[in-house]
């Protein structure tokens, strides 16, 4: 089945942005699925203001993943983002379970070298 991922991070260090997005590819890869592609946006005000590790946030970096697993594996992911204090909020929704679903399916890719 095909899924987005779409994160907002609190951190504003790149690399530690790409670190996240990697870390979550990896997840996908070692339970065999595969990762479509990322798009990172940048940073943008959230639209509302949120509490997330016992601080207030107003702004965040968002990125995109997009990717193919199983249900476990994207249950995986939730667990694992959920107690990363890098992260202010995140939210996994399925995009199609046919395959005529998941080739239509485009979006840009945002080089992280996760190749295995």
């Amino acid at each position: 089945m095909l899924y987005e991922l779409v994160a907002v991070v609190r951190t504003p260090s790149l690399n530690e942005i790409k670190e996240i997005a990697k870390s979550a590819g990896m997840t996908v890869l070692q339970n065999g699925g595969v990762v479509r592609g990322y798009t990172y946006w940048e940073k943008l005000m959230l639209p509302t203001r949120r509490r997330a590790h016992l601080v207030y946030h107003t702004h965040g970096q968002y990125f995109i993943m997009r990717f193919d697993s199983n249900s476990p594996t994207q249950h995986l992911i939730q667990r694992t983002l959920r107690l990363d204090p890098r992260m202010i909020s995140f939210s996994i929704v399925k995009m199609g379970t046919k395959l005529k679903d998941v080739a239509e399916a485009k979006g840009k890719t945002w080089d992280l070298d996760i190749g295995a």
